[in-house]
């Protein structure tokens, strides 16, 4: 997800100073003052300056893109946000995906399901004010960046990528390979300390050239040296020296992969093979609770063992930067809440350039049933962090608390705050968990249950409004997997919940169509609710767009349903919007009838507040068809049943209809009584709220 960054701490390969590069920082910063083609004719450009840095993963071109913002910093006062534009996988990451996350990031609201051309216009409008710089990382072509483009000059984007962003205008990259050898071995000595270096620069040089200058290779392989303090740097350029070249990787990739395998290959077998696990980390991300399932160990050996690989170079603090080691200042995501360690402890991330390597591995090394064993492992016990995460939001003694008092300590949290903060810091990571659930195509139960887990979770610590934009997401993964199971019931449910937002946010049409085929799907998996609930659904949405007839004939067909089965609350509502639609359609005498039937359903449930409400709307429909005293004697009428009701509010609204109705027949005197016994009403009904 992209993030906000205001500023960084210092900066370096390892902690401290940034190391090298100065001669591509001043390239790029004196690119931002070069003149474009459009200042050369005397139009200042309409959009954001973009610089391209673009290098071979493990080249340290993320790292000096955040060292080039840190130097920024005061020129763009507004901050950085920063996106990553490609999975850990190497799939592009959806431009609509990237936009939802930079417009939460600025705090503006984007609708659930909008498409890819509102959330990127989303983006423009939210930028068009602010002086900020836009980091994109990773970014697979030309079309991803061009659509996140600000429409501002006073913004400046700096875009990562392996080579040119072809049919970008104006953009000249800063390409960018191996470290110069004197940056690249006071990289080496910041994990050997000068003494290993110092006493044998030969072997340093050769151990520079034998990792091609890359940083990433660099840091590995110092890591590996800061963890045998015996070890002379001769003794890693020889072991460096003896490991085999992958044929099929590009002659650039090597140095990397043959510091990753000296590292990888140093390891105990069950730290190895962890570490190869973390290939299937959801994001990239893993805390100790991911890397326990991964490799079925335990939370404490796994916590560990994250802590060692970080040590190593292997990973790095969730919120940092992959290549160059930049550590990002201020808490990271997944750190503890105020008073103390999150579940699972801190995240990690596997570096962007070590992702494939780790994939190769995986495939090479661990057999297809073991890999489905553990990623169905970890995405269990993602299951039952979120069943935890929601029960703790649950009344003390309540069932859903009594049950996760049973669960390891491992698993529980200490109070809703903390499991509130918990969801939020990973909601990235378990939203990747449930997409790569249903992705697998075999674990669809454990989808299933891992997707209606997080949905409960998140309305119970965010709410239904504003998790809505996850929540559309989530039941469209729904979705894929009940049309690839042939599941009609459940494809129904997630098309009538995809439908009702697709209503809210004002898009009519499209949840007219999902209603519509809802209603085939419940209609297939012989789910009466379904189908009864779609047809309700279409006539409210032809209600919505204005076309009465349609609605009313939509209603009828629900009522017909709930009158066969008995369903006597439905009954009573299905008359009311009967009533409606036949009030806005001007057909009074059938909306007097509809009105009047509801008024009768609520009072053989007992439900005397919605008796009085519905006598309330037919005597707006009698006032409508001109007929005041019909009108007036069922306005008295309704607020009587309000009275009997004990809904002093109720009563207080229709006291006030009432002498609205009394002033049009001309008896200003009555009409201003019923208005002093709804104001009374009123005072006394909040002066009751107050002092309970």
């Amino acid at each position: 997800m992209p993030e906000e960054r205001t500023g960084h701490g210092t900066v370096g390969a390892v902690g401290g100073r940034f190391i090298g590069r100065q001669r591509e920082l001043k390239a790029l910063r004196a690119d931002i003052e070069r003149a474009g083609l459009d200042t050369i004719s005397g139009r200042k450009a309409p959009r954001a300056r973009v610089l391209l840095v673009a290098g071979r993963p493990g080249s340290g071109r993320t790292a000096l893109a955040a060292e080039l913002t840190r130097r920024l910093a005061d020129a763009y006062p507004d901050g950085v946000l920063w996106a990553r534009l490609t999975e850990p996988g190497g799939e592009p990451v959806p431009v609509g995906r990237t936009a939802r996350g930079l417009l939460e990031t600025l705090g503006s609201a984007a609708p659930a399901g909008a498409d890819e051309d509102v959330l990127t216009e989303m983006v423009r409008e939210a930028l068009a004010g602010r002086r900020c710089v836009l980091v994109l990382d990773d970014a697979a072509d030309a079309e991803q960046v061009d659509s996140l483009l600000p429409d501002n000059p006073e913004c400046l984007v700096v875009a990562v990528s392996q080579g040119p962003l072809t049919g970008i205008p104006d953009v000249r990259p800063c390409t960018i390979g191996g470290m110069d050898a004197k940056s690249a071995i006071e990289l080496l000595s910041r994990f050997t300390g000068s003494v290993r270096v110092t006493v044998d620069p030969q072997a340093a040089e050769s151990l520079v050239e034998q990792c091609g200058g890359q940083p990433a290779a660099m840091m590995l392989v110092g890591g590996w040296l800061a963890a045998r303090p015996q070890a002379s740097v001769a003794d890693a350029t020889k072991q460096l020296h003896g490991l085999p070249d992958d044929p099929e990787a590009p002659v650039g990739a090597r140095p990397l992969a043959r510091a990753f395998r000296l590292v990888h290959d140093s390891l105990p077998q069950s730290a190895a093979r962890l570490l190869r696990l973390l290939a299937l980390a959801p994001a990239g991300r893993a805390d100790a609770h991911i890397a326990s399932a991964l490799a079925g160990c335990s939370v404490s050996a796994a916590r560990s063992t994250l802590e060692d690989f970080a040590a190593l170079g292997l990973l790095h603090a969730a919120g940092g930067v992959a290549e160059g080691g930049l550590a990002e200042g201020g808490v990271a995501r997944g750190s503890a809440p105020e008073g103390g360690e999150p579940v699972g402890g801190g995240q990690y991330e596997v570096p962007g350039c070590l992702a494939p390597l780790l994939q190769a591995l995986v495939t090479e090394e661990e057999r297809p049933a073991e890999v489905q064993l553990a990623r169905a492992r970890m995405l269990e016990r993602t299951v039952r962090l979120l069943q935890s995460c929601r029960a703790v939001t649950e009344p003390e003694g309540s069932a859903a608390r009594r049950k996760i008092a049973g669960l390891p300590r491992a698993l529980r949290f200490p109070g809703a705050e903390a499991a509130g903060a918990w969801l939020e810091a990973r909601r990235p990571v378990l939203i990747a968990a449930a997409r790569i659930a249903v992705a697998d195509g075999e674990l669809d139960t454990l989808a299933r249950r891992l997707i209606s887990a997080l949905v409960r979770a998140l309305v119970a610590h965010r709410g239904t409004e504003p998790a809505a934009p996850e929540l559309y997401g989530l039941h469209q993964l729904v979705l894929d997997v009940a049309v690839r199971r042939g599941l009609h019931r459940e494809q129904a449910a997630a098309l009538l919940n995809l439908a009702d937002l697709d209503a809210q946010t004002g898009r009519t049409q499209d949840a007219l169509a999902r209603y519509r085929a809802a209603l085939d799907a419940g209609r297939r998996g012989n789910d009466p609710y379904a189908v009864a609930r779609a047809m309700e659904s279409v006539g409210g949405a032809y209600q919505e767009l204005g076309d009465w007839e349609r609605a009313a004939d939509w209603y009828g067909r629900a009522l017909s349903q709930r009158l066969s089965r008995g369903e006597r609350a439905d009954e009573a509502r299905l008359y009311g919007r009967l009533g409606g639609v036949h009030t806005y359609a001007g057909r009074y005498g059938e909306a007097l009838r509809s009105w009047r039937a509801a008024a009768a359903g609520y009072r053989r449930l007992g439900d005397l507040p919605g008796h009085a409400r519905a006598l309330s709307e037919a005597a707006r429909v009698q006032e409508y068809a001109g007929r005041p005293e019909e009108s007036l004697r069922t306005c008295e009428e309704a607020v009587a049943w309000a009275r009997r009701a004990g809904d002093l509010r109720l009563q207080a609204a229709l006291q006030l209809r009432l002498a609205d109705t009394l002033e049009r027949l001309g008896d200003a005197a009555a009409a201003g009584l019923h208005r002093s016994a709804a104001d009374r009403l009123l005072e006394g009904n909040a002066s009751g709220l107050r002092n309970p």
